[in-house]
């Protein structure tokens, strides 16, 4: 099953995808799409307060743009997690690469046929940020996390730790 996990920051959205993922075996590989390249501190701290709160035996693999490649050559695993799209965009719209990115990465989504867990940010329940590069994102974001949502086959929400499926079976 693939499955779509979003929210706001602190939502719980990473811890529940990890637990989505532990029930599928020990076997799990999770992507990391931060680029250390662009990090500071309190993004070093944050990557470190991941890595403590998943299992260690689970397999790292650090994806800041080619995330379809990543996708393609993990078809092994119990599940695969990904954590996050938004840095993803992020990264790729830094990088200039974005469209082909975007296509590469949807076609390897419809391709995927293993577990698969996303998790993103929700960031377009606010207000019109100033900027082009910063409405871009978040445009960006929202075509993104459609398109995301409709190739797969559970989509849950959540907020204050807590998740609301949006389509798909229960928890």
């Amino acid at each position: 099953m693939k499955q779509f996990v979003f929210g706001g920051a602190r939502s719980g959205k990473s811890s529940l995808a990890e637990r989505l993922c532990a029930h599928h075996g020990d076997k799990v590989a999770y992507i990391a799409t931060a680029n250390k390249a662009l990090n500071d501190a309190e993004m070093d701290t944050r990557i470190t307060q991941h890595r403590q709160q998943r299992p260690a035996h689970w397999h790292t693999i650090e994806v800041p743009v080619a995330l379809a490649d990543a996708l393609e050559v993990l078809q092994d695993y119990e599940a695969v997690m990904i954590d996050c799209l938004t840095l993803w965009l992020s990264n790729c719209l830094h990088q200039g690469c974005w469209p082909q990115q975007r296509q590469d990465f949807l076609n390897a989504l419809e391709n995927f046929s293993g577990e698969l867990v996303i998790v993103s940010n929700e960031v377009g329940m606010g207000i019109v940020p100033l900027g082009e590069l910063s409405r871009r994102f978040v445009d960006e974001s929202g075509f993104l996390h459609q398109a995301v949502a409709a190739r797969c086959q559970r989509v849950i929400f959540t907020a204050a730790g807590l998740p609301l499926v949006m389509k798909g079976p229960g928890l």
